[in-house]
């Protein structure tokens, strides 16, 4: 699966996560997660007959524990900017009820992939994100709007 941008170039997308939104009084909240220094969404490589979607919600719950993810705002994505080594992630919003979160132990490290997490509103998000994810936190803003 390739991505093509305004200059013709392809560039294959390669992993996917969700955007963990929660409803709360004051509006959303959103589920950060850090690891090796940096605040991320749950987001994990593409495994081979797997599409992103697929990859994505399998991601979420490995990293989160979150098993009732649901797309309220439908299957339809926003991908990052390229890396410098062409790499994209895919994002999707997934509302989710879970407020706790216990950071699965990974079998393949023997620990949690991510020593930390948060749910935060936009303002916060935007202040822990790295400029790469700005945009997709731009288009959840959009996507989710007021709480209804």
């Amino acid at each position: 699966m390739t991505r093509s941008t305004a200059t013709g170039a392809e560039y294959p997308v390669c992993s996917a996560g969700v955007v963990p939104a929660r409803r709360v009084a004051e509006g959303w909240k959103l589920l950060l997660v850090h690891a090796r220094g940096e605040w991320d969404f749950p987001k994990g490589d593409i495994e081979e007959g797997e599409t992103p979607l697929e990859a994505a919600l399998r991601e979420a719950e490995e990293e989160t524990g979150i098993a009732d993810l649901e797309l309220e705002f439908g299957d339809t994505w926003c991908d990052t900017p390229a890396s410098a080594g062409g790499r994209i992630a895919r994002f999707y919003i997934a509302v989710t009820a879970t407020e706790r979160i216990v950071l699965p132990v990974s079998p393949e490290l023997g620990h949690p992939e991510h020593d930390e997490w948060r749910w935060v509103d936009f303002d916060e998000a935007g202040r822990l994100l790295r400029p790469k994810l700005q945009p997709v936190l731009s288009w959840a803003r959009e996507r989710l709007g007021p709480v209804s």
